[in-house]
């Protein structure tokens, strides 16, 4: 009996909606990883990207636990003396939530070209709102 190996031509996607309200940020980021990665599906193939399309909503109003709001920091350097920046969590929950899931969900994907085409997979919206209807995408139930 052969092993199967999937190409990119048989691959098969779907849409998923994630609604991330109230539900902790590690637990919306690991559940999104592994279904761009498609690591939920029977016929996995690590060099394929054989994932799926999530949609995550409400991202503004995801969890966060413990002292993180005001411990757990977020850098960027701009390449130039003096150039970081850094921003704490409760500023990234206020400003800039959708970046703030989004750094979650990539830094769980693979670091080459596989995860930066997984990546472009991936949908954050700030509000319950989405532009994907047409795709009918099914929800998913993060606990």
């Amino acid at each position: 009996m052969k092993t199967f190996m999937q190409t990119k031509e048989t691959v098969e996607r779907n849409w998923f909606v994630i609604d991330a309200e109230g539900i902790p940020l590690g637990r919306v980021a690991t559940q999104a990883a592994s279904i761009l990665r498609g690591k939920h599906k029977a016929t996995f193939t690590p060099h394929i990207d054989c994932g799926d399309f999530i949609i995550i909503v409400n991202a503004e109003k995801v969890k966060l636990t413990g002292n993180k709001l005001e411990d757990k920091k977020y850098y960027n350097h701009s390449g130039y003396p003096g150039g970081m920046r850094v921003r704490n969590a409760k500023t990234m929950v206020e400003k800039y939530p959708v970046e703030m899931v989004e750094r979650a969900i990539k830094g769980m994907l693979p670091k080459n070209k596989l995860g930066s085409q997984m990546y472009t997979k991936l949908f954050v919206y700030e509000g319950p709102e989405h532009k994907h209807e047409a795709q009918k995408p099914t929800v998913m139930e993060i606990k």
